[in-house]
């Protein structure tokens, strides 16, 4: 069965008039179970996040900060969100979510977070509406603890993965391959294993066949045994943020070959959200949805 991390807790509120789409952590599911793609049963709702998880990936004294809400006025700033209890008991629960998607992964296939993504986070540090990094967090639970010895981060938001290349620049049981606008946030890249950049108004036809030639690759040649994928819609064109022109049938596109390609390798994938910022939150959704329909339909 399709298991998806969700939880009341991801739709946090912010102040009026704030850029990030939060209403979208509520829409979704609702979506999803409206038009019956999943039920109940596939939701799941996850406990927040044992510290000791925290501490395999992240910088103790920035958790404690963080935790204890002592971060800077600066360090605050550069989240994007106002530092709160419920917005760190928020993000502990996001991680979790990964971390059971990873295992749900490995015993289904495939297993999916409403939320996460938060490709932004670095060690020490948050960026971007991400304060700690799920992929990362997930990724280093199954190499500790799961017995996993290769892990591929397929990470096609269009902002580049900087937070997850920093924590695995020294590790090379995981391989990130990040895939994003050249000219976009953050303006000073980290190096991932493999970065694509794209020029602005890359096309569908243009960046499927550039997945196509990458993808197919790197699975070849790293030979994973788990794909960590960051979903991101923020390369549609009617994104605020993405500066790309891509289509939802593009993105949709996008996240069959990624999906097909781990059916057709037999590796499991866990599937965090990412972004999406266009104006109107129903192409958010939609571009959403249909990677939630995709795995239904691929996977089961």
């Amino acid at each position: 069965m399709l298991k998806i991390a969700w939880s009341e807790i991801f739709a946090h509120s912010l102040p009026e008039g704030h850029r990030f789409p939060m209403a979208k952590y509520d829409l979704l599911p609702e979506q999803l179970l409206y038009e019956g793609t999943i039920t109940q049963d596939n939701l799941f709702a996850p406990e927040p996040l044992a510290e000791q998880y925290i501490l395999d990936t992240h910088d103790a004294t920035y958790w404690q900060r963080l935790r204890d809400l002592q971060l800077s006025p600066s360090e605050i700033r550069k989240t994007g969100f106002p530092l709160s209890e419920q917005l760190v008991q928020r993000e502990i629960v996001i991680m979790n979510g990964t971390v059971q998607a990873a295992l749900f992964a490995l015993e289904f296939g495939i297993g999916m977070n409403i939320a996460g993504g938060t490709h932004h986070a670095f060690t020490d540090r948050g960026e971007g509406f991400c304060l700690l990094n799920d992929i990362a967090i997930a990724a280093n639970h199954l190499l500790r603890y799961k017995g996993i010895k290769k892990v591929l981060v397929v990470d096609l938001d269009v902002h580049q993965g900087n937070g997850t290349a920093q924590i695995f620049r020294d590790e090379p049981r995981v391989f990130t391959f990040s895939m994003h606008g050249g000219h976009n946030y953050p303006f000073h890249k980290e190096q991932s294993d493999l970065d694509v950049p794209l020029a602005e108004g890359t096309d569908d036809k243009t960046y499927l066949k550039l997945l196509g030639e990458h993808l197919p690759r790197l699975l070849d040649e790293q030979e994973p045994e788990f794909v960590f994928f960051q979903s991101g819609v923020d390369v549609l064109a009617t994104d605020k943020l993405g500066k790309l022109s891509m289509s939802i049938a593009g993105c949709k596109a996008r996240d069959r070959m990624v999906l097909e390609a781990c059916v057709q390798n037999r590796i499991p994938v866990a599937v965090s959200m990412g972004g999406g910022y266009s104006k109107q939150i129903a192409h958010i959704v939609e571009a959403h949805a249909n990677t939630f329909r995709l795995a239904q339909q691929l996977f089961f």
